[in-house]
This record gives C-alpha cells, sequence and structure tokens, in this order.
C-alpha cells in the first residue's frame, strides 16, 4: 500500500512541475492586402478545458504569456474573420516567436498563416538566440560537454581558464543556466541523447532573466512523450 502511495506521490509531483514550466509566444499580425498591421485581433491557443490569449497593439503585436511548454495550433480572430491552423511549439522559459502573420481579411474562406521570415526581427527588436534540437546533436561532435557545445553555437560565449563561461560584454560567469524550468548560475552536465532543446541567449534577454546582464542558456530535456513520439515513429 506505501508503495503504491508513493508513485502517486511522485506521478502527482510530476505533473504539478510539468504544468508550472512555461513559455511565451510572441508575433506580429499583418494584413495580407495592404501589408498594414492588425489592432486589436486575438491571438488563441486552446489547451484542452483552458484558453489563452491575447489582443494584438496597434502595431499588430502580440505576446501570450505563461503557456504550458508543448505543441499547439494557435488561431487569430480579427472581427468577422478567423485565421487557423498555426503550429506553435512553446519552450520551456523562452518565446516562441512566429514572426509576422499574413492575415487576409477579405477571404471568403480561411487562409494558412504564412510566416515571413525576414520580418522576424521587428518584434520586440531582435533576439540573439541560436537554438539546438535533438536531431541537430545526434551528429555534432561538441555534444558530451554543455559548455563546449554553447561556444560552438555562438562566438560571443568563450570560456575562461578557470573553465567559467565568458559573455561579451559581461563579467565572468554572469550568466544564468536554466535546466527544464530550474534556474541556476553553474552549468551542470547533461547527456546529449536525453537533450530534446538547447538554447542560447547572448544578449536582448526576455524580463524573466531580468537577473543577469550576461546571457542564459536554456536546455530541455526530452519527457515521456517525446520518447514515446519517437519510438512509434520508428515502428511505422
Amino acid at each position: 500500500m506505501k508503495s503504491w502511495f508513493a508513485v502517486w506521490m511522485l506521478i502527482f509531483a510530476g505533473n504539478t512541475i510539468a504544468q508550472s514550466v512555461t513559455g511565451d509566444i510572441i508575433g506580429k499580425v499583418m494584413n495580407f492586402n495592404d501589408d498594414k498591421p492588425l489592432p486589436n485581433a486575438r491571438a488563441v491557443v486552446e489547451d484542452q478545458d483552458k484558453i489563452y490569449y491575447a489582443m494584438t497593439d496597434a502595431d499588430g503585436r502580440f505576446r501570450i504569456s505563461s503557456v504550458p511548454v508543448g505543441k499547439y495550433t494557435m488561431y487569430i480572430v480579427y472581427k468577422t474573420d478567423s485565421l487557423k491552423g498555426i503550429p506553435v511549439d512553446v519552450p520551456i522559459e523562452a518565446y516562441c516567436n512566429l514572426g509576422t502573420i499574413l492575415m487576409n481579411t477579405n477571404a471568403v474562406q480561411t487562409m494558412k498563416a504564412v510566416p515571413v521570415g525576414t520580418r522576424i526581427r521587428l518584434i520586440y527588436g531582435e533576439l540573439p538566440v541560436k537554438e539546438l534540437t535533438s536531431k541537430d546533436l545526434v551528429h555534432n561532435a561538441n555534444k558530451f560537454d554543455i559548455k563546449t557545445l554553447a561556444t560552438s553555437m555562438s562566438s560571443e560565449i568563450k570560456v575562461d581558464d578557470d573553465g567559467q563561461l565568458m559573455f561579451r560584454g559581461a563579467r565572468k560567469g554572469d550568466m544564468i543556466y536554466i535546466l527544464d524550468g530550474i534556474k541556476s548560475n553553474e552549468v551542470f552536465s547533461v547527456p546529449s541523447c536525453s537533450i530534446n532543446r538547447m538554447m542560447v541567449y547572448t544578449g536582448g534577454l526576455p524580463a524573466k532573466y531580468g537577473d543577469t546582464l550576461g546571457g542564459a542558456i536554456v536546455v530541455e530535456t526530452k519527457s515521456y512523450f517525446d520518447l514515446y513520439r519517437a519510438y512509434m515513429s520508428n515502428q511505422e
């Protein structure tokens, strides 16, 4: 009986931690016909019985905060028009930057979202962030050491003689390391096979990283669902 109770408590604790890990979604909605921003449009993400949304400002920009980490399909509502089928992948304590989304407000049928790659820089300025996924890490020669991997991702990062990371323009050791939502000032080794995503911020840090003037290294490990999806894809 005690063993079953312990298992139940572990599952409950795991679900609680998973639900507390969140990220943000940012983007900009523009009119497909005249290339002007669409203010007061609603960007919506549904997660079972919960709804997360934000209204666009006068420049068409929006930010949906504190969305649980995971993959969703977002839709945008503007007056009587709607735009559906926008894929969203929310990372741990970081931004999912959708760039500029063009919406045809005169369309009879809903059109698919068209992200415009070069316009991503218009959203809240440029976010100098590099990202690697589990697929990128498979053949990466630096995957066995987080610090070496971080320096290979950006020329703005170096390792000093003491083995500490240095971000250009910041003091030695002035950085934050986030492993599955848990912050630390020290970089811990993580087996590369367990990493689902790794991101390195070298400037333009989100407000949630306001307690550092250097940079941030964000590591998201694989969840049970990631492993299950990988297993199922290999069975096909």
